[in-house]
């Protein structure tokens, strides 16, 4: 089984310190709530090319393994500052997640993606973890979903990659929360920051998702930001 927990955003010019604190917490949270992964205390880096790397989830390193990446891909200088990490746990799981954040691209997305593989019979706290995607990142959208859920938006309901879109769960920024119809009958709580969290569907049933698709995709909800873009959310 692999399950996809994500959040994307405009730009937003940070420090390699406040993004390196963002880093922080997220991986710190994802200990706690996969306690079942068993995850080690130091992940693989990532990278195109060179030795392979380790970094723990303590601050400092991470400011290091940012700092490094961005020294190493002018491209990300404007762009935002790429990591990936890895880390595979108990048997039958892994972790991955990838980050590009920091900069103040006109046409690109920031975005932190976080990728679970565990065994079949396992227990996500999918919504959870999306909610420690939007308490550390402050994005525009996030969504809790896997390849059927996006076939069938792109199948069903002519999503577009790139676009707002709904999963199992998802993450909408204040602006956005502030279209969400008066009778969407789903589940929805506020989010620590700003924003709601909306409880679709349990994973299995991709039906619901796209029907709330196209329920909040009519109501304005999930308009993409304008391009080129000048603000990190709606």
């Amino acid at each position: 089984m692999r399950r996809l927990v994500r959040g994307f955003w405009g730009p937003r010019e940070e420090p390699v310190e406040q993004v390196a604190d963002r880093w922080r917490a997220t991986l710190e949270q994802l200990v706690r709530l996969l306690p079942q992964a068993g995850l080690p205390g130091t992940w693989d880096v990532v990278r195109a090319a060179g030795p392979a790397a380790q970094v723990s989830a303590e601050e400092p390193a991470l400011f290091d393994a940012l700092a490094a990446a961005r020294a190493a891909d002018d491209w990300s200088e404007g762009n935002g500052i790429a990591l990936h990490l890895v880390a595979a746990g108990a048997p039958g799981w892994e972790v991955e997640v990838s980050g590009l954040a920091g900069g103040a691209p006109e046409f690109l997305l920031q975005s932190l993606v976080i990728g679970v593989r565990a065994p079949a019979d396992a227990e996500l706290p999918g919504t959870e973890l999306l909610a420690v995607v939007a308490e550390s990142w402050a994005p525009d959208f996030g969504d809790v979903t896997d390849d059927d859920v996006m076939d069938a938006l792109e199948d069903e309901a002519g999503h577009e990659v790139g676009d707002p879109g709904v999963g199992w769960a998802c993450y909408l920024s204040p602006a956005r929360a502030a279209l969400l119809p008066e009778d969407l009958a789903v589940p929805h709580k506020e989010v620590r920051g700003g924003g709601v969290l909306l409880d679709i569907a349990p994973p299995g049933d991709t039906a619901p998702v796209v029907r709330a698709y196209e329920r909040l995709r009519d109501a304005g909800a999930l308009r993409p930001l304008p391009r080129p873009m000048d603000r990190a959310t709606l």
